[in-house]
């Protein structure tokens, strides 16, 4: 897998001429769902490097990143005449780079792509590591390849045009980074301010990227150390599945949501330090909430839990913590102590 560059942006324009620039190509494509192409692609639009691009356009939401919307951009790069030589520009959440990247990873078996991330979570997790993929059969990102973006550029520009839930959502992947680094950057993360107008909150962001980069770089497909990044993801792909069937909710807000089950689970068979566990819950109990769920729907939570791709056979699989920074991959629980874990994350 090639190699990705990482644009840590001031300067949009230039920093993305400069990516253009370096991607030869005969035709130039721009990817945004419904929102981004109302709000983040003015921004670019005027620049020179965007002349003559041709936007394609799909609607925005978790719900609609299937095979039809998939379908629809590969439908729309062969109408515009697009080559193995072409490029396209993915502007948007993860949602969008996430689709992007696999309709350019797979289309006329691959051209060149570049992801400009217009949300936190894309900034901090989507946009880097080279996933790409699109949800199938009521699963979350079922199907996709891994195939690195030439160029990720962040641009905390585009922050600003988000609300504070979106913030949320990408800052519990920030979260998650904190707790398999160090307990400086994670004890900074749950007790400073969210405030994206702040210098502080730009290097955490970069502090962020650099985590999930170094992993990457590390375990570019996921055979070993890059499992440290699903801490959290087990129990939270599960409900953010489960919420696709009543009313969708943000990845981050399950990603946090999924960090109380596996810190609970930490604690029970790894030995993580209750008191960090209870800080850490706190915390997202006061920013995130929680969904609502009974003992009815453990069956069908663990049910959407053994269809994770990190399972080997019937079990399921989890990346817990001996402590803050103490990754370890690979563990599985039973459903007896994911019930007990369920539990006391509707008690807690």
């Amino acid at each position: 897998m090639e190699p990705q560059k990482l644009i840590l942006s001031e300067d949009l324009q230039q920093s993305l001429s400069q990516a253009i620039a370096n991607c030869k190509y005969d035709r130039l494509f721009v990817l945004c769902d419904e929102t981004t192409r109302k709000v983040c692609l003015p921004i670019i639009s005027g620049y020179r490097c965007m002349e003559g691009a041709q936007c394609i356009t799909i609607p925005a939401g978790d719900k609609h990143k299937t095979v039809e919307s998939l379908a629809h951009v590969w439908s729309s790069l062969q109408q515009g005449g697009a080559t193995r030589h072409s490029l396209l520009v993915n502007l948007g959440g993860g949602m969008v780079t996430d689709l992007g990247g696999f309709a350019a990873s797979t289309f006329k078996r691959g051209i060149p792509y570049i992801n400009i991330p217009t949300t936190l979570l894309s900034m901090v997790d989507a946009s880097v590591g080279g996933k790409t993929g699109v949800n199938f059969g009521g699963l979350k990102n079922e199907v996709g390849v891994f195939n690195n973006a030439q160029y990720v550029i962040l641009d905390t520009t585009f922050l600003k045009t988000m609300d504070h839930e979106n913030i949320l959502s990408g800052y519990a992947e920030m979260l998650k980074h904190g707790l398999i680094s160090n307990e400086q950057m994670w004890a900074a993360l749950i007790s400073e301010e969210i405030d994206v107008e702040s210098g502080r909150f730009a290097d955490a962001i970069a502090q962020s990227v650099a985590v999930k980069q170094r992993i990457v770089l590390e375990d570019p497909t996921e055979k070993g150390l890059r499992k440290a990044l699903n801490l959290g993801h087990t129990a939270g792909h599960a409900f953010e599945s489960l919420a696709l069937e009543r009313k969708p909710v943000l990845h981050g807000y399950a990603v946090a949501w999924g960090l109380v089950v596996e810190l609970w689970l930490s604690c029970v068979k790894t030995s993580f330090p209750q008191e960090r566990m209870r800080q850490t819950v706190a915390f997202i109990q006061e920013h995130y909430g929680k969904m609502a769920i009974t003992c009815d729907d453990y069956p069908h939570l663990l049910e959407l839990m053994h269809h994770d791709k990190k399972n080997m056979g019937k079990e399921i699989n989890f990346t817990l913590l001996g402590g803050i920074g103490d990754i370890r991959i690979n563990q599985t629980a039973t459903e007896e102590e994911i019930k007990e874990a369920l539990d006391f994350y509707r008690e807690s």
